[in-house]
């Protein structure tokens, strides 16, 4: 098998079935039209895989964000909690401190 045969069987394999079924069609012309087709079907052939590509990746993107999402939805939560959390320390220490300046002490007799 030729390098150019196993070129053309691979990017087969990685086109869609009416691609395929197309490039069929395409082999069975007489030479001179196959070989004024072919230049064209091969650049719909690229133009598909490269398609494909981009929408792997950008689904690859968004699964990345959609965790990324996650993961500052998590923080943003956690940062809430310490924020609340330290609230009430600072009121509580406000609250201990106003009970050592209160009326209690011996100061104010």
């Amino acid at each position: 098998m030729s390098n150019a045969a196993h070129t053309t069987e691979n990017a087969i394999n990685d086109i869609p079935v009416e691609l395929v079924e197309l490039q069929k069609v395409i082999e069975a012309l007489p030479t001179e039209h196959k070989l004024a087709i072919q230049p064209a079907f091969q650049r719909v052939v690229e133009s598909t895989n490269r398609r494909r590509k981009i929408l792997q990746l950008v689904q690859e993107s968004i699964g990345q964000l959609r965790l990324d999402m996650k993961y500052l939805v998590f923080d943003l939560e956690a940062t809430r909690r310490e924020r609340d959390r330290f609230q009430d320390q600072l009121r509580e220490l406000n609250g201990e401190e106003g009970d050592f300046n209160g009326d209690s002490s011996p100061e104010s007799e």
